[in-house]
C-alpha cells in the first residue's frame, strides 16, 4: 500500500482510478488556466517567518468557523459531480468530514441528493446553492436543505454564467458518461471505478432529477440547467435568498474589494475569498494575492474565508496568517477521494492538519488562532502594482 506523506501522493493515484472525463473535471480551468494555475502558485511567494526556542508543547489546531467549532479552520468546498469521482462519493466525504470534526459543503450539483446525505450523516452540514430562474425549485431547495437541518447555506455569486472548461467539451462532460468509443476505450480501464458506479442507484443529479417539472431523467437535464443560472442575480435577490433561508449565510465568490462591502451590507456572516477555483474568469487575481486587499476592506467587521490553490497546510497556515477565519478545500479532498473513497478524504485531511501543525509549531506559534502577518514575509508588491 503506498505511503502517503502529501496530496500529490493522492492525485497521482487518483489519476489511474478515474475516469478521465471526471479527472479533467476537477483537475481544469477555465480558457487558458492561468488563473487555475496561479491559484496555486502564488502560495509559494510568501515565506513563513522560522522563530526558535519557544514552547511548541500542548499545540491546537482547534478553531470555530461561523461560531461552529472545527478540528482545524479547513472545510470541504462544494463541488458538483463529487458522486462520479467515486460512487455514493458526497456521501463518503460528508461522513470523512464529520469523523473529522471539518464542515462538509454539498453542492447543488451534487450526485447524491440533499436527502441521501443527511440519511447518512449525524452532524448538520452547509448546502452551498446555485440561483436559478426556476424560483419555486429554488426555493423548495432551501426548504429541502432546512428539513435535511444544514447550518448554513452557501450562495455561490460567481456562476451566473458558465466559464468555457476546453476540456469538458472535448470528453464530452456527462453524468453518468454517456458511452461512445472514446469513453468505453477509457473506462475499461477502471474497472475498481466501474464496478462501484454499478452498486449504487445514484448516478444523476439527485437535487434536480425529480424535483423539477419536466426533468424526470438525465436525458432532459443539460437542456434544463443551460438556460437555468440567473443571469440576473443581484444584491436585492441576495437580500431575499438570506431571509427565505432565515439562517447562517456565506457568500461565495467573492474577489473584489468593493463585492465585499456589499457582502457586508447585505448581512452576510461570512464570505469566501474565491474565484471558483479558477474555473470561471480566467486571467482573474488568485485567491491569496486579493485575500489581504479584501481582509484591509471588511475584516474587522465579517468573517472572511478563503478557498482556491489549497493543496497542504503550509497554504492553510498562510491563508489564516493573512487574515482569514477559515479556508476550504476541493480538489485536494477529491483527489483523496477518487484514489481510495472515504478513508482518502481522512487522509487528504490527516496530510494537511499535519503540515499545518508541525509548520505553524517551527513558527514559534501553538495555537492556530494566535496566526498573523507576523508569522510571514511577505513581498511588498505581493498584490500586484497595477495602474
Amino acid at each position: 500500500m503506498a505511503v502517503i506523506t502529501e496530496i500529490n501522493d493522492l492525485k497521482r493515484i487518483y489519476k489511474r482510478r478515474v475516469p478521465k472525463m471526471f479527472y479533467d473535471y476537477a483537475e481544469s480551468g477555465s480558457w487558458t488556466e492561468q488563473t487555475f494555475r496561479e491559484n496555486s502558485t502564488d502560495f509559494d511567494q510568501i515565506r513563513l517567518r522560522q522563530r526558535v526556542a519557544v514552547d511548541m508543547s500542548g499545540r491546537t489546531t482547534t478553531s470555530q468557523m461561523i461560531g461552529q467549532d472545527v478540528a482545524m479552520p479547513v472545510a470541504l468546498a462544494p463541488v458538483g459531480l463529487t458522486g462520479m469521482q467515486s460512487a455514493d462519493g458526497e456521501i463518503k466525504a460528508a461522513k470523512a468530514a464529520e469523523a473529522f470534526g471539518v464542515p462538509y459543503t454539498l453542492s447543488t450539483m451534487s450526485i447524491c441528493s440533499i436527502e441521501a446525505v443527511a440519511e447518512q450523516t449525524s452532524k448538520p452540514f452547509w448546502f452551498q446553492l446555485y440561483t436559478m430562474n426556476d424560483e419555486d425549485y429554488v426555493r423548495r431547495l432551501i426548504e429541502r436543505a432546512k428539513a435535511a437541518n444544514c447550518s448554513a447555506l452557501v450562495i455561490t455569486l460567481d456562476l451566473q454564467i458558465l466559464g468555457q472548461r476546453h476540456k469538458d467539451l472535448k470528453n464530452g462532460l456527462s453524468a453518468p458518461p454517456k458511452l461512445t468509443a472514446k469513453t468505453i476505450a477509457n473506462l475499461m480501464t477502471k474497472w475498481t471505478w466501474g464496478l462501484e458506479m454499478l452498486k449504487t442507484q445514484n448516478r444523476g443529479f439527485g437535487n434536480i432529477v425529480g424535483h423539477v417539472h419536466g426533468v424526470s431523467d438525465n436525458t432532459n437535464l443539460a437542456a434544463w440547467t443551460a438556460e437555468q443560472f440567473d443571469l440576473s442575480l443581484d444584491w436585492k435577490k441576495i437580500e431575499k435568498l438570506k431571509e427565505m433561508w432565515g439562517g447562517k449565510i456565506i457568500l461565495k465568490g467573492i474577489l473584489d474589494a468593493e463585492d465585499a462591502k456589499m457582502a457586508l451590507k447585505v448581512g452576510a456572516d461570512a464570505i469566501i475569498v474565491s474565484n471558483h477555483g479558477g474555473r470561471q474568469l480566467d486571467g482573474a487575481m488568485s485567491s491569496i494575492k486579493m485575500l489581504p486587499e479584501i481582509m484591509d476592506a471588511v475584516g474587522d467587521q465579517i468573517e472572511v474565508h478563503m478557498d482556491g490553490g489549497i493543496r497542504s497546510g503550509q497554504d492553510v497556515l498562510k491563508a489564516l496568517a493573512l487574515g482569514a477565519k477559515g479556508t476550504y478545500i476541493g480538489r485536494a479532498y477529491i483527489y483523496g477521494l477518487g484514489a481510495m473513497g472515504q478513508a482518502g478524504v481522512t487522509s487528504a485531511l490527516e496530510v494537511i492538519r499535519k503540515e499545518l501543525d508541525i509548520s505553524m509549531a517551527l513558527c514559534g506559534e501553538r495555537d492556530v488562532n494566535n496566526l498573523s502577518r507576523d508569522n510571514l514575509l511577505v513581498p511588498e508588491d505581493f498584490g500586484g502594482r497595477w495602474a
